[in-house]
């Protein structure tokens, strides 16, 4: 009997989700950054072996939001909590259990509810001495009644196997839902968007990161290349002079590390083509959220 089980890979932001989706898929399916925040959309990766089928569901960290883009967020998240077979609470060591995983575990689904949570214990390798964990089970389990509890340090793929073998366990009996080779449900627009975005919060300041959001206007293929058109949102000029950078150096460097990866996704030359433009207050603006995809 096959066995498919959607998993919602939750906590706050910063935890590391984004890299315990990669690294269970031995893909790179979400965008990682060291920024809060970096995820705005539900993500699926899809993993399938022979006999059992996993969606993993990258979430947003839940936070309480600044702006109707955070609200977007948050509601996503907690979505994801709500209609998954099986939650992944993810938190690290030194900010385990403190107010924001409580306003988490509020969030979860009562425990006669069958659905099963599995507590992630991500950065371990930050415990010199392992015997520190100790106290932290401990604690875990007069926090929340977890099914499981599996320490990992998903930077390095430590102990992900470990992990993937417990999930397994509780994965409900059912046919698959996507064929074997499907590693995400994402389009191709929303993947280039990710990439570029990824690109220009590893590259700028503190200020920017919160302040942009990226556009795909056209994707054309001639004569065996594509072509991509994108349009880059801040709001304000100052941040618009941040990402064009002295003599357009900093645009420059973001489009050859974005041209670099979205060149993996077709397997054919790229020309990246990209424009930065100003929109006032945009996270706060229903129609320019619903124009740049955050809203349907």
């Amino acid at each position: 009997m096959k066995k498919f089980g959607f998993v919602s890979i939750s906590g706050r932001p910063n935890v590391g989700k984004s890299t315990i989706l990669n690294g269970l898929l031995e893909e790179k399916v979400a965008i990682v950054s060291p920024r809060p925040e970096t995820t705005r959309d539900n993500i699926r990766g899809i993993l399938t072996r022979k006999d059992c089928q996993c969606v993993f569901i990258d979430t947003p960290g839940i936070h309480r939001p600044h702006d109707l883009l955070g609200k977007i967020m948050l509601s996503r998240a907690q979505s994801s909590l709500m209609e998954t077979d099986i939650v992944l609470f993810v938190t690290e060591k030194h900010q385990a259990f403190g107010k924001e995983d409580q306003h988490i575990r509020g969030r979860l689904s009562s425990p006669e509810s069958g659905k099963k949570v599995i507590l992630v214990i991500n950065k371990v390798d930050r415990v010199k001495n392992k015997k520190l964990l100790l106290p932290l089970m401990q604690k875990a389990r007069d926090f929340y009644p977890f099914d499981a509890v599996v320490p990992i340090c998903a930077l390095k793929g430590e102990d992900l196997q470990t992990l993937l073998k417990v999930i397994e366990t509780y994965l409900p009996e059912g046919p698959f839902h996507y064929e074997d080779e499907d590693l995400t449900d994402k389009s191709m627009e929303f993947m280039i968007r990710e990439i570029i975005r990824e690109k220009i919060l590893g590259g700028t300041y503190e200020e920017i990161p919160h302040s942009i959001a990226v556009m795909v206007d056209e994707i054309k293929e001639e004569k065996g290349k594509i072509n991509v058109y994108a349009t880059i949102f801040v709001e304000r000029t100052s941040q618009k002079s941040i990402i064009i950078g002295s003599g357009g150096a900093m645009i420059k460097k973001i489009k050859t590390a974005a041209r670099k990866d979205i060149k993996k996704l077709f397997s054919k030359k790229v020309t990246l083509n990209l424009w930065v433009k100003v929109s006032d207050k945009w996270k706060r603006n229903p129609a320019a959220l619903r124009e740049l995809g955050y809203v349907d």
